[in-house]
């Protein structure tokens, strides 16, 4: 927690000023029964109206001020708490953001999500009350034991007796139920976990008949939820019944002890039940502290879990070197790398050597899991290589910063993702100052203008959250006009026209070689007639290159470049001619 104190340094007036005009809020409060004690004994006992009102109406007053105070400290806890929980959300967004893909593979995404939602908004409450409580609470207890000796000190010790008892009942609880809410937040997250899968892949499990056995997987980890949250929960239930009995027998000793004295004439009949009120105040200042207590256990909770995430350090370091250069006659150059995915069993790729001179366009294609994409990934530095070096323009990538290196790249994932917005900003997300020439022309390029030309809205059709309203085709080539558009010195397509029809396909590999410059360009594709024009073709089997060369050259002499070749031929060359 104390890391995370840091995100309230500019709100220092407010967490300073909230606790005082609560504190202050306190002070009159514990006036308020030497007021009342002082209308039995005084007013009361003489008969004298005019005191009476007098001393109604000082505490009128007291309450009137108490009123505006308690107000006043509402505001300035609520600012500091939603002022420090907006700025743990933008830090944790930009950390996440910052971490590799192997830790954002490692931790998951619903993890991530229950952090930025969840935890966050239970540590802004728990803010908000500690600000409002933490010193109010303790300040009335031992404010009223205090007010309570200096009306009488043997009735005052029953004071001394509850107030132990009843602290080492209210943190013995706490000290059980912490532990436990950190589980109740980890079977919430398994819960996330299968909620997001579920609502992602509906149209998958409807397909295939799934729901009765999605339904009870989700029953169970629920369960798993519930059964932690239940035990939590009746540990946390125990505080308000045992704090109320220890109250109320103290109440029951205190009238005791309280009757005995005013017969004796120790005390006056006022001072008993301004002893009483303050017992009273004790047990309502117990019940907050308690139900402070329990927010603060699941804010700790959730705090030590963003901790964990704003603690980690991304796996790529940025280590600058620009007078480092090798080979420029290379615009991209493996020299035996290596590759493995953390908590894998063996590599991905292994010992991979080839080297690509600008305006090149190189195939690569392989079985099923053969390190396709793992391969194309390192180029832009997704993933770090275990062994050997990857080199663009003759510079280690990891000698470049992540944006000067991503900046050369334009890349085109396996799995087409746009965002909810019009196809304008989709489109932009690759050049933000483009213009409707520049947009239109990489349309063009990918094929992807007649999307555009058929929407009444053109470029300002809405796409929805997880373009549900557009095809796997139209999502693929406005996802390929995206990368295009920014122009970059290396185009990567991984497996990125899969759901094109083999014309569109070949129109799109013609335009892409028709563009002017030097831009290098990565084809991945399960499809030999995507790549058999490429000048160079790399063949992957289980991670390493089978085959390197033309496609004449792999038919000739590759094996596998021959079974699958083959396995396409006749429905490949049909379209080819």
């Amino acid at each position: 927690m104390k890391k995370l104190l840091v995100f309230l340094k500019d709100y220092k007036k407010e967490t300073f000023l909230g606790p005082l005009f609560k504190l202050l809020e306190a002070a009159f409060e514990l006036i308020i029964p030497l007021v009342v004690a002082a209308i039995i004994d005084v007013g009361i006992s003489n008969s004298d109206k005019n005191y009476i009102i007098r001393m109604c109406t000082v505490m009128v007053l007291l309450g009137v001020v108490g009123l505006v105070s308690s107000i006043t400290a509402q505001f300035f806890a609520a600012k500091a708490a939603t002022g420090f929980a907006t700025k743990l959300r933008h830090a944790l967004f930009a950390k996440i953001q910052g971490l590799s893909f192997s830790q954002l593979d490692q931790v998951g995404t619903s993890t991530m999500i229950t952090r930025m939602t969840s935890d966050i908004n239970q540590l802004q409450s728990g803010v908000n009350m500690v600000l409002r409580l933490f010193l109010r609470s303790p300040f009335i207890v031992f404010g009223a034991m205090i007010m309570a000796f200096t009306i009488d000190v043997k009735a005052a010790l029953v004071f001394v007796v509850v107030i132990p008892a009843l602290s080492l009942v209210v943190f013995g609880i706490m000290a059980v139920s912490i532990p436990r809410y950190k589980g109740v937040q980890t079977a919430l997250d398994k819960v996330l976990s299968i909620t997001r899968e579920n609502l992602e892949g509906v149209r998958v499990i409807r397909a295939f008949g799934k729901e009765q056995a999605e339904q009870q997987e989700f029953a169970h980890r629920n369960g798993e939820f519930t059964t932690k949250q239940l035990l939590v929960g009746r540990i946390s239930a125990l505080m308000n019944p045992v704090t109320y009995i220890m109250i109320n027998v103290g109440i029951i000793l205190l009238i005791y002890v309280g009757a005995l004295r005013v017969n004796s004439g120790a005390i006056s009949q006022g001072e008993v039940v301004a002893l009483y009120n303050y017992m009273s105040q004790i047990l309502v200042e117990l019940i907050k502290l308690a139900n402070l207590i329990v927010t603060l256990t699941k804010a700790l909770a959730c705090a030590g879990r963003i901790e964990n995430v704003l603690s980690l350090e991304s796996s790529m370091k940025e280590q600058i070197k620009e007078e480092l250069m090798g080979n420029q006659a290379y615009k991209v150059e493996f020299q035996q790398v290596s590759m493995r995915y953390q908590g894998a069993g063996g590599e991905s790729l292994s010992q991979i050597s080839f080297a690509v001179r600008p305006g090149q366009t190189v195939g690569i294609i392989g079985g099923t899991g053969a390190g396709k994409t793992s391969l194309v990934h390192l180029i832009p530095r997704f993933y770090d290589t275990s062994e050997g070096k990857v080199l663009v323009d003759g510079r280690d990538v990891k000698d470049y910063s992540l944006k000067e290196l991503r900046a050369k790249v334009g890349i085109v994932m396996q799995k087409s993702v746009l965002f909810h917005g019009t196809i304008r900003e989709n489109v932009c997300w690759g050049k933000e100052d483009a213009t409707d020439a520049e947009i239109n022309e990489a349309l063009e390029i990918a094929q992807a203008k007649e999307i555009v030309q058929n929407k009444p809205e053109g470029l300002e059709t809405v796409v929805s959250q997880g373009a549900r309203n557009l095809s796997g085709g139209q999502k693929q080539r406005l996802s390929i006009a995206r990368a295009i558009v920014k122009k970059p010195e290396i185009l990567i397509l991984d497996d990125s026209a899969s759901a094109l029809d083999y014309a569109t396909d070949k129109k799109l590999r013609q335009k892409i070689a028709e563009l002017p410059g030097d831009m290098t360009v990565f084809i991945v594709s399960q499809r030999t007639s995507s790549i058999m024009h490429a000048d160079l073709i790399l063949v992957l089997e289980e991670g390493k290159i089978a085959g390197m060369g033309t496609h004449e050259e792999l038919k000739k002499y590759c094996q596998v470049y021959q079974e699958i070749y083959y396995s396409q031929y006749e429905k490949e060359a049909e379209h080819e001619k």
